[in-house]
């Protein structure tokens, strides 16, 4: 999702994955957020790799400055610290989605420390959404530390909104 946000904002993204069609949705939600001082965190620098694979070269560049020929497969150390930080001081915290492709070692690194972040957080609400997230979490040994945890990602978002999800209303029409 990065990407696409990085890709509204003028950013090379090199051969990283792009949803193309949401670009312009992406800087309208750039646009709004800040004409309502909200700050929206995007990752500040990516774990960039020549191919999409464990152990292909790779280095650390800032998010505006990814190189063509290289894609983002995690956050950098920066995102890290920034992420963890949020983490520490919200009493709710949300996830939808891992921070990279932390099916491969040497990109899950972005993904184990939000996860250890959330887990280490006292007090506070975590709420894990989409199966990826959910896996990364269990597959991690942080399952059991977290408040709530959905394999329904989509879902969970729709929720949040507001949103009738047909599953829910019909549960409660019995």
């Amino acid at each position: 999702m990065a990407y696409t946000f990085y890709k509204a904002l003028g950013y090379e993204i090199g051969t990283s994955i792009l949803d193309e069609k949401s670009v312009e949705l992406a800087g309208d939600l750039l646009k709004k957020a800040e004409k309502a001082g909200v700050r929206m965190l995007i990752p500040v620098d990516v774990v960039c790799g020549k191919e999409f694979k464990n152990d292909t070269d790779t280095a650390v560049f800032k998010s505006s400055e990814m190189p063509q020929d290289m894609m983002g497969l995690d956050i950098g150390p920066a995102t890290v610290e920034l992420y963890k930080k949020e983490i520490f001081s919200a009493k709710t915290v949300v996830w939808n989605g891992p921070m990279g492709c932390f099916e491969m070692p040497n990109f899950a690194k972005g993904t184990i420390a939000v996860a250890q972040a959330m887990a280490d957080l006292e007090g506070a609400t975590t709420i894990i959404g989409g199966g990826d997230s959910a896996a990364a979490c269990n597959q991690l040994g942080f399952g059991d530390k977290m408040t709530h945890i959905s394999t329904g990602g989509g879902a969970s978002l729709e929720f949040l909104e507001g949103k009738d999800l047909p599953g829910v209303v019909a549960a409660d029409d019995k």
